[in-house]
C-alpha cells in the first residue's frame, strides 16, 4: 500500500509528538507499507523570522515571500525542520532521506501573485525520485519548497505539496496528521465520513473556514487525482498512524461521491 503521510507544523515542532510520530513511522515498512512524508513548519518559521526582526505578512492565509523570506524558507524549511524530522526518524529506526520539491523537479511551480512575491502553486510532479526511493526502502520526507525549470525557488502551501506528491506518487491515501479531532459540522459536531460534494457544502455554507476550508478544498483536489481516501485526524493522538491504517473511526475520512453512492 503507498500512503502518503502530511504532518502539520505543530507535531514536528514538539519533541514528544515528534518522537511518537517518528516511531509509528518507521514500523510502516514491516506492514507493507511505502509511505512519503510532506512536512509544514510555518510556526518555526514565524519564529525564526520574529527573532529575526522580520514581519510575517499574510494574505488569503499563505506568507509573501520576499527575498528574505525565501532565504529563510529554505534556512528553515528545507534545513532546520526537514532535518530534525529526518534525524528523529533515523533514530527510531527508518531509513529517512531529507528533500523537497527542487530535488530532481519533484514539484514545479511557477509564481501564484506577484503580489505575494515568491509563493508558488505546484503545476506538476515528476515522482520519479519519490518511486527510486520508496521501492528502494527508504522514507522520503519532503519539504514544502518547489521550484521551477528557471532556478526559481518558491514557497508552496504544505497542504498543496502534499496533494501533488499523493497524486504523483498514485499514493491510495493520503493522512492530514494535524492539531484537530476532524472536520466539524455547523452544529461543531465532528463527522466521521465526509464526501467530496458534503466537505464543499460545508464550505458553502461557511461552517468550514480559514485552514480548515484549504484542507477540504486539498482533500478534494487528491480525491479528484485518483487518491482513494483522505483522512483529517489529530496527530498527536498515540497510534494514530497504524490506527487509521487499520480503518479505526478516528479522524474525519474523505471519500470520492462515487463510492458514498455505491
Amino acid at each position: 500500500m503507498k500512503v502518503l503521510i502530511k504532518l502539520g507544523g505543530t507535531l514536528v515542532d514538539n519533541p514528544d509528538s515528534l518522537a511518537g510520530i517518528s516511531t509509528q513511522l518507521a514500523a510502516l515498512p514491516a506492514q507493507g507499507v511505502q509511505a512519503v512524508v510532506v512536512h509544514g513548519g510555518g510556526k518555526q518559521m514565524t519564529r525564526y523570522l520574529t527573532e529575526r526582526g522580520v514581519e510575517s505578512r499574510f494574505v488569503n492565509g499563505l506568507r509573501v515571500t520576499s527575498p528574505d523570506v525565501i532565504d529563510a524558507v529554505l534556512k528553515v524549511f528545507t534545513g532546520s525542520v526537514n532535518k530534525q524530522l529526518v534525524s528523529s526518524l533515523v533514530a527510531a529506526g527508518a531509513p529517512a532521506v531529507g528533500i523537497s520539491g527542487i530535488d530532481a523537479a519533484l514539484a514545479e511551480a511557477r509564481q501564484l501573485d506577484p503580489a505575494l512575491g515568491a509563493v508558488g502553486e505546484i503545476i506538476r510532479t515528476n515522482p520519479a525520485l519519490l518511486d527510486v526511493l520508496a521501492e528502494n526502502g527508504f522514507l522520503p520526507v519532503v519539504a514544502c519548497v518547489a521550484g521551477d525549470r528557471h532556478g526559481n525557488v518558491y514557497n508552496v502551501n504544505a497542504d498543496q505539496m502534499a496533494v501533488a506528491c499523493a497524486t504523483g506518487y498514485r499514493a491510495e491515501r493520503l493522512l492530514f496528521l494535524t492539531d484537530v479531532d476532524g472536520v466539524r459540522d455547523g452544529s461543531g459536531a465532528t463527522l466521521s465520513v465526509l464526501t467530496a460534494s458534503g466537505a464543499q457544502g460545508l464550505i458553502a455554507s461557511g461552517a468550514a473556514t480559514g485552514g480548515m476550508q484549504a484542507k477540504l478544498n486539498s482533500a478534494c483536489a487528491a480525491l479528484a487525482g485518483g487518491v482513494r481516501e483522505v483522512i483529517i485526524a489529530p496527530g498527536a493522538a498515540a497510534g494514530i498512524v497504524q490506527r487509521l491504517l487499520a480503518g479505526e473511526p478516528l479522524g474525519t475520512r474523505l471519500i470520492p461521491d462515487s463510492e458514498a453512492a455505491a
